[in-house]
């Protein structure tokens, strides 16, 4: 989990949950205090919370990508470093701060979930936390 090697240099984790503006829809299925509850949910089985100084941060989108990393910094107070595997987000923070790449797990990525739930395919159980499947089937699969 990428977020425990976070808590292994990082004195303080901050996460933002991107598109925070965003619900109801193919890319963003769940509203931000939902994915928020999830990821914290995970974090917790993986008792990174509480032993690790860990917040959450909504990110709504913005059209000026000037203007959404400026917020960005605006909320966070003060962050050194920006863990992304996002493009986007990488070209937002370049020469503002230090850019730790996180690569992509084969196999494993949000949208790839998301279909494979659409398509009924069960093996999106075996990768997300046990936690994250029970908030997916507590929330309505349907909703994906």
């Amino acid at each position: 989990m990428v977020i425990k090697g976070m808590t292994k240099v990082c004195r303080k984790v901050i996460i933002g949950i991107g598109s925070a503006d965003k619900s109801g829809t193919k890319d963003n299925p769940y509203m931000a205090q939902e994915r928020k509850e999830m990821i914290q949910q995970a974090l917790q089985d993986e008792d990174i919370i509480p032993l690790f100084d860990v917040e959450f941060i909504n990110l709504p989108d913005h059209p000026d990508d000037s203007v959404w990393a400026q917020q960005v910094f605006e909320q966070t107070k003060y962050i050194d470093m920006v863990w992304t595997g996002d493009p986007a987000v990488k070209k937002c923070f370049e020469g503002k701060v230090e850019i730790k790449e996180i690569r992509e797990v084969p196999g494993i990525s949000s949208t790839g979930i998301r279909e494979m739930i659409r398509k009924g395919n069960l093996d999106w159980k075996t990768k997300v936390p046990a936690s994250v499947v029970k908030a997916v089937q507590d929330l309505g699969i349907e909703r994906i």
